[in-house]
């Protein structure tokens, strides 16, 4: 029966099989590795990485296709677009709760750990025991040198490279939301100038970071070792910045999907789902600019 047939009837769309997943779950597993090796100073670290990396993209290259081929040939009904949205909001949500929990290990840290070994609350205090030198101020600048921590010269201020990446952001929602616009109306044109400069603004974004990233650690001393500052700091706008890649590609697809003439008024899921990928890498980018550096 065709796929044509399938649709009339109602009937939900089972697709065949798949490798990608398994191979996203490969790729990715590599990656991690290859990052731990290098931050371990391992030779083949930086292989192992890569490695990782470009089979990573071979996966979206190849997932993708694969989606975007069952939809343009008609394969997917109002059932499977329901699914498909309870997907992508149950995705984000998982993501919430993955930053929730680095803003709850910051806020703890912050709240509870320092003032707690600072003797707040209490007739002595903790690290007359554990860290005599200690001073209960965050951040912390001299982090334990005895437990292998290193100091850092000064944090990173709110009101340069995070406060412009911020407006980039920002902006970069203000964008998508306008080709979102365009795309309903019909407007290719639209589409595809928003969709573009999107792409571009996240470009800039992850530029910037790294460039920030250079800065903190070749001139500021700030790193992954710097203690519970530099752990949480690193972790919450490292994996921002990863997710601000995934969604710069995804939106780069669309892009291309949208040149190539794809996507109707009525129907364009895909565009909604990466959108909203975008304005929720929007907010979690806010907690950290205030949270992080600017409180």
């Amino acid at each position: 029966m065709s796929s044509a047939a399938h649709a009339d009837h109602g009937a939900y769309y089972v697709p065949d099989p798949s490798r990608w997943p398994i191979t996203a779950t490969i790729a990715i597993f590599t990656m991690f590795v290859g990052g731990a090796l290098s931050l371990n100073h391992v030779s083949a670290g930086p292989m192992v990485l890569g490695a990782g990396f470009l089979l990573f993209v071979y996966m979206l290259f190849g997932w993708f296709g694969a989606v975007i081929g069952e939809s343009e040939s008609g394969k997917y009904n109002e059932q499977v677009d329901v699914s498909f949205r309870m997907g992508m909001g149950w995705f984000i949500f998982s993501e919430v709760m993955f930053f929730a929990a680095f803003f709850g290990a910051l806020y703890y840290a912050r709240m509870y750990s320092v003032p707690w070994l600072g003797g707040e609350g209490a007739k002595v205090a903790t690290n007359q025991f554990l860290w005599p030198q200690f001073t209960a101020a965050w951040p912390l600048f001299n982090p334990p040198s005895n437990y292998g921590f290193e100091q850092f010269k000064e944090t990173i201020g709110a009101w340069g490279v995070p406060f412009w990446n911020t407006c980039i952001l920002l902006t970069s929602g203000g964008t998508v939301t306008w080709a979102h616009w365009g795309l309903q109306k019909g407007n290719r044109g639209q589409l595809i100038l928003g969709l573009a400069a999107t792409v571009a603004l996240g470009a800039l974004f992850v530029f910037m970071q790294a460039e920030e990233y250079g800065h903190a650690y070749h001139e500021l001393g700030l790193t992954l070792n710097s203690g519970i500052y530099g752990a949480t700091f690193f972790m919450l706008t490292g994996f921002h910045g990863f997710h601000v890649t995934m969604g710069t590609i995804m939106l780069a697809v669309i892009l291309g999907r949208s040149i190539k003439g794809h996507f109707t008024p009525k129907h364009h899921f895909a565009f909604e789902a990466v959108a909203w990928y975008w304005h929720f890498v929007d907010v979690v980018w806010i907690g950290l600019f205030i949270f992080v550096y600017w409180l």
